[in-house]
Parts: structure tokens; C-alpha cells; sequence
């Protein structure tokens, strides 16, 4: 059972944010988590008595384990509209992430200004959640993953960009494979249940018919490493024909969890389409 939450942000400004705003969400996003978490006085992660019950250790310093969280927005968008995704036992933590959000927003700000803001709305489900900063979370927050039908014909849109490995190296055109990609969302989704490494038990079948894919670079500054990191990928689309259930099932979790490396920043953002 792949239980997730989703939350919405929308904030009420004319303030249009950077083209990609997943550096700046998560970084903002991780100070506050910290503020709203941390009982150690010493205020610092390393051999902290309470590592294993810490949410900000989870989702920011814990080493070799999938982040069971990740932004999800549209690039170049006018204003700020993002949403926060939590997924498995995450999901019994969301009042501190609703914490985080709301002082990351009205006490810390970010960007380099670290504007903060007064009027956002908070969403659960496309369910209105604040009001006057007061927030109330619904009863039922957390959703399981299903679907009730399946489409042999779809086509994949990548609406951020895909950062995939092949033969050890990053696919920087269209050479990729369906394979690649149900097999990339698998093994995420299995680290996630905490699974380790499974192989996908079904057989992969369907049609890549058209590929209209390109490379997109994209850069991040990374304060903690005090360098450039690269964040391109590829983004578009990809029409494939006679998928069978379990592929459609796979690519739809991909649309929760998203897909190749550094989801947690927004990256792998994609949306199956029924054609």
C-alpha cells in the first residue's frame, strides 16, 4: 500500500519567482524544517540523540536512504505555485511539514531578499486548509495510491527536467528506452516503501511510436558545497502505444513520486496522458 499527501501553496503576490524555483524551495524549506524539528541544544545533526525520530535528519542529512518527500511545480511559472509531496510514514508527520511551510513563509522568507509573505493559501487535496494563519488539517489527509482504469496508448510529458543514467552515464538526447524509465520510478518507489532493490517482476511492454525530446541545462549554487551543480536534463514528450497494466500502473506512481535523480528539487516532474 503507497500511501502520499499532497500539499499546496499559492502565495498572493505579484512577485514572479526564478524560472526553477526547486533550490530555493528546498533550501528555504529546510531551515524552517529544522527551527520546527530540533530538540538538541547544540542545534547540530551529527550523533544527535534523537537522529531516528527527527523528520529535517530524514529529509536532509541522513545518508544513502530515499527522501520520501519532493517539490513539484511548473518551470518559468509568473507566480509562486508549488506543492509538497509526502509520501509513506512521512505522511504521519505533516504537521511538522505544515509547521515548516507556514514560518518558511511568514518568519524566514526566501530567495536572497528572504521575502516573506502574509497572504498564501494552503491546500490538502485542493482543499483550502489556512485561514487567517490558522491552519486545520482534514481528518483524512493521506490518500492510497490506486487507479480505477488503464489506457494501452499514452503519451509522457516530462515537465521538468529528467535526470536518468544510462550505462553509467546521463542521457542527454533520445535515447531512451521504456524500460529506463518504468524501471527508474520501480526501484524509487521500492527504496521508498523501504523494499531495497527489487527488479520489476512484470513484463515491460509498449511501443515508443515518437520522441520529441531535448536537453535543457539548468544550473543550481549549492551553498553547502559552495559550487555550481549541474540540474539538466530532458524534457517533452514520448507517445507509446500497447502498454500493458503493470507498465501504466508503474508510470502512474511516476506522477506521485517522479522519476530519475534529484526529485526531491522538482526534477523528473512527469504526467501520463490517455491518448
Amino acid at each position: 500500500m503507497f500511501k502520499w499527501i499532497k500539499i499546496g501553496v499559492i502565495i498572493g503576490s505579484p512577485d514572479k519567482p526564478p524560472y526553477f524555483i526547486g533550490s530555493q524551495l528546498r533550501g528555504a524549506f529546510g531551515y524552517a524544517l529544522k527551527k520546527v524539528t530540533c530538540i538538541n541544544p547544540s542545534f547540530k545533526c551529527e550523533e544527535c540523540f534523537a537522529q531516528e525520530s527527527c523528520l529535517y535528519y530524514e529529509f536532509y542529512e541522513q545518508k544513502n536512504r530515499p527522501h520520501k518527500y519532493r517539490f513539484d511545480f511548473e518551470l518559468g511559472k509568473e507566480f509562486y505555485d508549488f506543492s509538497l509531496y509526502l509520501f509513506d510514514d512521512a505522511t504521519n508527520k505533516l504537521p511538522y511539514s505544515l509547521s515548516a511551510l507556514q514560518m518558511m513563509l511568514t518568519q524566514n522568507g526566501f530567495g536572497v531578499e528572504r521575502k516573506t509573505y502574509k497572504l498564501f493559501d494552503l491546500y490538502i487535496d485542493d482543499k483550502l486548509i489556512n485561514k487567517d494563519q490558522n491552519i486545520k488539517i482534514p481528518k483524512e489527509s493521506t490518500k492510497t495510491f490506486q487507479i480505477d482504469k488503464i489506457c494501452q496508448d499514452i503519451t509522457i510529458d516530462f515537465k521538468t527536467p529528467l535526470r536518468l543514467k544510462k550505462n553509467n552515464r546521463l542521457i542527454r538526447d533520445d535515447n531512451i528506452e521504456l524500460k529506463d524509465i518504468v524501471n527508474s520510478i520501480y526501484q524509487r518507489q521500492m527504496q521508498i516503501l523501504g523494499n531495497g532493490y527489487k527488479k520489476f517482476p512484470y513484463p515491460i511492454e509498449g511501443e515508443i511510436v515518437s520522441k520529441n525530446l531535448k536537453y535543457k541545462e539548468l544550473t543550481r549554487m549549492s551553498n553547502r558545497q559552495k559550487s555550481t551543480m549541474n540540474m539538466g536534463g530532458i524534457l517533452g514528450t514520448m507517445k507509446i502505444k500497447g502498454i500493458n497494466k503493470e507498465v501504466y500502473e508503474v508510470l502512474k506512481v511516476g506522477e506521485l513520486i517522479g522519476v530519475g535523480k534529484q526529485c526531491v528539487f522538482g526534477l523528473g516532474k512527469m504526467e501520463v496522458k490517455d491518448t
